[in-house]
């Protein structure tokens, strides 16, 4: 980290604060979709085909998934 930090200083000190400016502007901007995807996630893993999935490849066995399709 603190070779990037070197490295860092030594560039052209505006271009690096608008970079920062507009990757931190995308970052709030995709927040919430992050959050969704990360809630999504764990809501899978609750359910049925989650547990199959993990019985299937403790078994060697190809999987049987029966969880909704579509909701």
């Amino acid at each position: 980290a603190l070779e990037v930090a070197v490295q860092l200083a030594g560039m052209a000190q505006a271009a690096i604060r608008w970079t920062k400016h507009t990757l931190n502007h995308w970052y709030r901007q995709a927040g919430p979709i992050f959050d969704a995807s990360l809630a999504y996630e764990f809501y899978g893993f609750g359910g049925p085909d989650a547990a199959e999935g993990l019985a299937s490849h403790r078994e060697k066995r190809p999987p049987t998934f029966t969880g909704p399709t579509s909701e």
